[in-house]
């Protein structure tokens, strides 16, 4: 029993997940030693560090050791920021810290993509080689985790989350903690190390040492985000993913082309079932515990533009990036060498990766347009900046979800649409108007061309979307009997699907009310409440356990 407590199995599946029955049971020891220990601070903090590495083993293994290096070094060195009494020393400092901690990112996530990227234009044939699993493997005599440990989970989170301390320490927007723990537990809380939300030092290492309390409604809103969370993964997530979504993407030839439109529509929910599921969840263990995490997701299908929609979905990413990618590079007031210096590597990068040398000639033809305008037109010049600091913003982002030239294209096509609304909305007659059938449109044509570039997200082989969108476009296929058959064939995922969306759309008062509703149960009543419905969610998990979508990226 104690050697299957303390090993990590990597094809077992995702450690311990919060849809397992482990997880809860995990959790529960962790609350019974939390109750005895939260009184006495150094040692609260390390026990959470402690069970946060454990957490993490269980999920990643041996890659415990990078996260354990990440601790430790980003700790010493935004101390010595925060000691040197010189400017170039702090930035220096700075630079380098920031620099090791992109190179580890990009070593474990974008090896492989690199590495094939360079065949493929130099016609070589190098290896990407993990070394880190070797080095394991030999450690451990398992020859076969070189091939399996390859992205370290969470990777991406926990190197965001310590740059972010850093940066404001640089900034002198926080001081560093009083000691390595408080440190360590910030970055290893177990809820958000593997999928966020991003949390950010002044907003959570105060809560640290502040003292426990958990009123009736600070509870009975945990609990409302726990079983949340699960409906989302387990019913609107997992449910339509296995008898829907998975059918017709493995095989869409086979559906008809507006079965195809249906899918992309039911991934959209399904997406956002799984990741803002795992961070309701998260969010609610953690409000159980006392400590509050950044809200993630806020309605996003409500949203009646694309920035409104970035302003509601994942959102502490979103904020990461505005604070210390966008507003670095002047934000929307102005440019400079980091802006021109950006563009031009990402002109690079997208030649290196996809061959489109084409690429160069729209690159010298936007860059002559620009340059006449300003000419002409001086004050256009911060209105270039701001969209090329926005259009880096997003391609990045779509980098940060994963190593592939589709996810750099999802990128580009956000970042695209963001700049022409931004100029769209300057003389659009109906951005102020308050006719609900333009409200409706808006939120219609949003939702339509998230879920469109979506395809590019969820069909990660090359060329896949384009062949998906002309099957979609040649073989419609939209008549009586072909409907009535793939209503009767995908039934229940469709019933789910529809009151999904409705579920979601439902004005704000109306969820509130629920939640004051719930609030205002007696415990007993809270109790048997939440037994019938976590009774009937898991009615609907598969024989196969299914992870959550963003430990594939």
């Amino acid at each position: 029993m104690l050697e299957k407590l303390f090993s990590f199995n990597h094809g077992a599946g995702f450690g311990l997940s919060f849809t397992q029955l482990d997880f809860w049971l995990f959790f529960l020891l962790v609350m019974v030693i939390f109750s005895l220990t939260h009184q006495k601070k150094i040692l609260k903090t390390i026990f959470f560090t402690a069970i946060g590495l454990f957490f993490y083993f269980k999920t990643s293994g041996a890659s415990v050791v990078i996260l354990s290096f990440s601790i430790v070094f980003n700790y010493f060195m935004a101390n010595r920021i925060f000691k040197s009494s010189s400017s170039r020393g702090k930035k220096f400092i700075l630079v380098c810290s920031v620099v090791l901690n992109v190179l580890i990112l990009a070593y474990f996530k974008y090896a492989f993509f690199f590495t094939e990227s360079f065949n493929a234009m130099f016609h070589t044939d190098f290896k990407a080689l993990n070394y880190f699993a070797q080095w394991t493997s030999g450690f451990t005599g398992t020859g076969s985790l070189v091939d399996k440990i390859i992205v370290p989970a969470g990777v991406s989170f926990f190197t965001f989350q310590s740059i972010s301390y850093i940066v404001d320490i640089y900034r002198n927007e926080i001081k560093p903690v009083k000691n390595f723990f408080e440190y360590s537990f910030f970055i290893t809380f177990f809820p958000h190390i593997l999928l966020g939300p991003i949390a950010r030092a002044k907003d959570f290492i105060p809560q640290i040492n502040e003292p426990y309390s958990l009123n009736k409604t600070d509870f009975s809103w945990a609990i409302i985000q726990i079983v949340k969370g699960l409906i989302k993964k387990l019913v609107l997530a997992d449910y339509i993913a296995t008898h829907f979504v998975d059918k017709v993407v493995d095989a869409p030839e086979a559906y008809p082309g507006f079965v195809g439109i249906i899918a992309m529509w039911a991934y959209s929910l399904q997406i956002y079932g799984d990741f803002s599921g795992y961070t309701d969840i998260a969010t609610g263990v953690s409000r159980l515990m006392g400590y509050k995490l950044f809200q993630n997701f806020d309605s996003p299908y409500k949203a009646i533009n694309v920035a409104d929609f970035w302003r509601r979905w994942h959102r502490s990413l979103g904020a990461w990036l505005r604070n210390y990618l966008y507003i670095p590079l002047g934000g929307n007031k102005s440019g400079g060498w980091g802006t021109y210096i950006s563009t031009f590597l990402i002109i690079i990068f997208l030649l290196f990766i996809t061959q489109w040398y084409e690429l160069v000639f729209i690159y010298v033809g936007i860059t002559a347009t620009f340059l006449l305008i300003i000419i002409f037109v001086p004050s256009f010049k911060k209105y270039v900046h701001r969209d090329l600091n926005l259009l880096i913003t997003m391609v990045i982002g779509g980098l940060w979800h994963g190593a592939s030239v589709n996810f750099v294209i999802w990128g580009t096509m956000n970042g695209i649409a963001l700049i022409l609304f931004n100029h769209w909305k300057k003389i659009s007659p109906y951005e102020n108007s308050t006719w609900r059938l333009t409200h409706f449109w808006k939120i219609f044509m949003t939702f339509n061309f998230i879920t469109f570039t979506r395809i590019w997200f969820i069909m990660q082989d090359d060329g896949a979307p384009i062949t998906f969108l002309n099957h979609v476009w040649t073989e419609f296929g939209l008549n009586m009997p072909t409907f009535v058959k793939v209503i009767t064939t995908f039934q229940t995922a469709l019933i789910i699907i529809v009151l999904g969306f409705i579920v979601h759309w439902l004005p704000k008062k109306v969820k509130d009310l629920w939640e004051k509703t719930f609030t205002r149960m007696p415990m007993l009543l809270q109790a048997t409440s939440v037994a019938i419905i976590i009774f009937f969610v898991y009615q609907a998990v598969s024989d196969e356990s299914r992870g959550f979508v963003y430990f594939l990226y």
